[in-house]
């Protein structure tokens, strides 16, 4: 008897069949405040994601990037995304204005990859604070008004709003503060003398330096500036530039000189001989990495760049001079450290489905994988090819994102197994190439009939063959 299905079922029947072999290549963001405590739901993914809650376990619902996964946990239960860990934004993005979390869910039956960015917003839970608590001045009564003299700047791991927005000092006769914005946003405080000094009337003077965020509530910090009035060598040595700056490769050998800074100071005698050295606020970092001639002013390269781990190198030079009491000048140093092409590009296999059905649709989707590439510019763009005699391509994703799917039919009784050749290669000169091998086992499926050796037999018997004594013999395969 013959069924006549209606037209609603077979409609539903072909949409599962689409839905089997398809990938979501969807992004979605939330947006949370750091300092969440754990558990606290992030949003609800099943319904953002148009996922049924029901099926989440079935489905083996689970985060396979590990970017963010130490922070993040999926309920299957209720389809929320929820905190599992303490989140610190200023120790996972530094002072990056943009924190963005990376998670990638995965799912089975069908098999999807889901791209859900977690954006992390700064709270203002640092104040500003300085390296020094006290710094000493040393400046001489004949110095005239208008001298400037740059202080430490406050430092505020927090971002934008709450990081350090002005500076104070505490009222005075003598000295008024100014702010000197710089190119890249940090904001360099700096004491101006407004009334001649008198070291016989006052020879020491003590002032705080309060340094003050954008947050709400305020947070602040203080440094005590100590002035110390000096006699004699009435002039300070003046650099050519307020700011020096270079770039220079990576690649730099210890040795090579960065740029020479030069000052003069119109003193004679030993008044007017200079001394090149680092600023006191100097990391050891930057200590580590460069070093100055004291007699000539040349930066030199002392241990090894990486544009990866620091791009731009920032420091303060002083000239002294060998007068009594001495006198400093002060300029400012950016080294900008140019890319290499000196990272490989690097293959993910983040979810492999093997072995694979002889019989499985073309678009199938194999292998969901991704490329990264820690150099920058062309240096870090990547391009995937693929090599290989068997049906499969690569179909690109979001955020350098690929999918391996078969471009055309399977079978097993030719190949037990395909080997596909991806490489990735970067656009640097020359570019760099990762190799990767992905392995498919191909599955059996019974889509081959028994084969007679012959399409027909044909043989003599005697009409007293004894029963139950052979006749003929055939044969068949499979």
């Amino acid at each position: 008897m013959r069924i006549k299905l209606p037209a609603w079922w077979l409609f539903l029947w072909w949409h599962h069949v689409f839905l089997l072999w398809s990938t979501i290549d969807a992004q979605t963001r939330y947006s949370i405040p750091e300092e969440l405590k754990p558990g606290t739901v992030v949003g609800n993914l099943a319904k953002d994601l148009g996922l049924i809650v029901a099926e989440l376990y079935r489905r083996k619902l689970r985060i396979s990037s590990e970017a963010g996964s130490q922070h993040f946990n999926v309920d299957l239960g209720k389809g929320e995304l929820v905190v599992t860990n303490r989140i610190d934004r200023e120790e996972l993005c530094g002072q990056r204005p943009s924190c963005l979390l990376p998670l990638e869910l995965v799912i089975d039956s069908p098999l999807q990859l889901h791209r859900v960015e977690i954006e992390i917003q700064d709270t203002n839970d640092n104040p500003p604070s300085f390296l020094t608590k006290e710094k000493v001045l040393k400046i001489a009564e004949l110095v005239n008004p208008g001298a400037r003299f740059p202080l430490e700047s406050a430092q505020d791991p927090d971002v934008g709003v709450n990081s350090v927005r002005s500076y104070l000092i505490n009222k005075n006769e003598n000295f008024k503060l100014t702010i000197k914005n710089q190119k890249d946003g940090r904001k360099i405080p700096e004491l101006i003398l407004e009334k001649p000094l008198d070291r016989e009337k006052q020879p020491v003077h003590n002032l705080i330096l309060t340094a003050v965020d954008g947050g709400d509530p305020v947070r602040s910090g203080t440094s005590e500036i100590r002035i110390i009035v000096l006699d004699n060598n009435d002039n300070t040595p003046q650099f050519e530039k307020q700011v020096y700056e270079a770039n220079l490769s990576e690649k730099a050998i210890p040795g090579t000189e960065v740029l020479q800074v030069k000052a003069t100071d119109a003193d004679e005698g030993l008044n007017g001989e200079i001394e090149y050295l680092f600023g006191d606020e100097t990391t050891d970092q930057i200590l580590s990495l460069f070093e100055i001639d004291p007699s000539t002013g040349a930066v030199l390269v002392k241990g090894t760049l990486d544009h990866e781990t620091n791009p731009v190198h920032r420091f303060d030079i002083v000239a002294e001079d060998k007068g009594n009491p001495k006198m400093r000048g002060h300029c400012g140093v950016e080294v900008k450290i140019v890319d290499v092409n000196d990272n490989i590009p690097e293959i993910i296999v983040t979810t492999l489905t093997t072995p694979v059905p002889e019989d499985s649709a073309v678009g199938t989707v194999i292998a969901l994988l991704s490329v990264k590439d820690l150099d920058s510019g062309d240096n870090g763009k990547v391009s995937l090819t693929l090599t290989s005699e068997f049906p499969f391509k690569l179909i690109p994703s979001v955020s350098n994102h690929y999918s391996l799917v078969t471009n055309g039919p399977l079978d097993r009784e030719k190949h037990r197994q395909c080997s596909v050749k991806i490489s990735a290669a970067d656009s640097g000169k020359p570019p760099l190439v990762r190799e990767k091998n992905i392995i498919v086992d191909l599955l059996d499926v019974n889509d081959n009939p028994p084969v007679f050796s012959k399409p027909s037999y044909s043989f003599y018997v005697n009409e007293n063959h004894p029963p139950g004594k052979m006749l003929y013999s055939v044969s068949a395969s499979d």
